[in-house]
């Protein structure tokens, strides 16, 4: 009876395990998948973030185009508070370069650490002066740096219409700025790739001690366009006039994902190395029925 029970236990698995590597190998075969791998594979090669500023282009002849704005900033432990405060002075200094209005470029701020919370929302304020002075009031969260969760909740709460987001017919594009200084405690290539697959352009700012390989998972191709680096939060103001030419009304052209599944394929990634732990371990209970059913035997 034993015996018979543990066999059906292991055909059941291989069942499992049969339909899972089947389900991986139709997809990867897709040729909408081999489109999402090459663009893929044209985000690994990214080489590293070089900006320079166009001198020919002066604030006049360069407008700030109208976006739907996500400041996404880490607060975390390693982030200090004289740190912090210096984010918050680059934060102030971006809104100045926007045409911030109901009409114009609408901003929220979502700030992170071990939890995220945001700010405020794209619908709070349509002034500079109240958007800076709720800016000035962030406090720092500490703890860990969940960027991951970070911009999970900025695509499911502050993207949306509810909160102040244009609909997609407005044409507006939605940008979310990442600024972090660390190496995320959670996965941020999937929810990244879902970002990106719904239409937000991401930039990500690494400061100091900062993961350039997470960078390079969270920003937008090409990644030349959308990775800034500096060494410390004592110069990271110099970034707004990068930035100033960066949000320009003129676009830089941006590859998209060809097929939207990009975030497909990042779950695809998981689910192989999933598969291959099943497979571990189910070799590892086969080994240990057949020893079983030798002490079966011998009884």
């Amino acid at each position: 009876m034993m015996k018979s029970l543990l066999l059906s236990l292991l055909y059941c698995a291989s069942l499992l395990l049969s339909d899972a590597l089947a389900t991986y190998q139709l997809s990867a075969e897709d040729p909408q998948m081999i489109a999402a791998q090459s663009y893929a594979q044209s985000r690994n090669n990214g080489r590293p973030p070089l900006r320079t500023l166009n001198p020919s282009k002066t604030d006049s002849e360069c407008r700030s185009r109208l976006l739907d704005l996500v400041f996404i900033i880490d607060s975390s432990r390693s982030v200090r508070p004289g740190e912090f405060e210096k984010v918050k002075t680059f934060l102030a200094h971006m809104v100045d370069t926007l045409d911030v209005g109901r009409d114009g470029t609408r901003v929220a701020v979502v700030n992170y650490a071990s939890t995220v919370k945001i700010q405020f929302l794209l619908k709070d304020y349509f002034n500079k002066p109240d958007m800076k002075k709720a800016i000035s009031r962030i406090e720092p969260l500490a703890a860990g740096t969940m960027t991951g969760l970070a911009i999970k909740t900025a695509v499911n709460e502050a993207f949306t219409e509810q909160s102040g987001a244009r609909p997609r017919s407005k044409n507006i594009s939605k940008v979310a700025i990442i600024v972090t200084d660390g190496r995320p405690q959670d996965q941020v290539e999937e929810v990244s790739a879902a970002a990106r697959a719904s239409g937000i352009e991401i930039y990500a700012v690494g400061v100091d001690r900062a993961d350039m390989r997470s960078l390079q998972q969270m920003a937008s191709i090409p990644l030349d366009d959308h990775i800034f680096y500096v060494e410390t939060y004592g110069v990271i103001e110099k970034l707004t006039s990068k930035f100033r030419e960066t949000l320009c009304e003129v676009k830089v052209e941006i590859v998209e994902d060809p097929c939207k599944c990009e975030a497909r394929l990042a779950f695809q990634k998981k689910t192989q190395a999933t598969i291959q732990q099943l497979t571990a371990k189910l070799t590892d209970v086969s080994g240990r029925i057949e020893r079983l059913e030798n002490m079966l035997g011998r009884i």
